[in-house]
């Protein structure tokens, strides 16, 4: 019984330990993630000279695929008759530099054509 009291006081909230959820949010929210998203916005929009008014989504996931890095970033935008266009950085949104977005030239190759869901990209 006493280990499963440790066991429950050692998962309830405190002021050095948050909680899971609050932990998970923040991680989310932290002003250094959020800049670092920001900047792979600007380079996306610099890159493949969107509009001002692009939708520009930059996203940091995980990946429980074999051989997938534990954490990859994906960046989605939209153009012209709402085409959206996308890719994936293997690697944490804040460890991206501007040689890591694809070339300028394969645009078009980045289109995500409905009805086909592929797990690589």
């Amino acid at each position: 019984m006493r280990l499963l009291g440790l066991v429950k006081n050692s998962t309830q909230p405190t002021k050095e330990r948050p909680g899971l959820f609050h932990m998970l949010r923040s991680a989310k929210t932290r002003p250094e993630r959020l800049q670092a998203q920001e900047r792979v916005k600007v380079w996306t929009r610099e890159r493949f000279e969107l509009a001002e008014d692009t939708a520009i989504l930059v996203s940091e996931v995980s990946c429980a695929l074999p051989g997938c890095p534990p954490i990859e970033t994906v960046v989605a935008f939209w153009t012209e008759n709402e085409t959206r266009h996308h890719f994936k950085l293997f690697k944490p949104v804040a460890e991206i530099v501007p040689d890591d977005l694809p070339p300028a030239w394969m645009k078009n190759a980045l289109l995500a054509i409905e009805g086909i869901d592929c797990e690589c990209c």
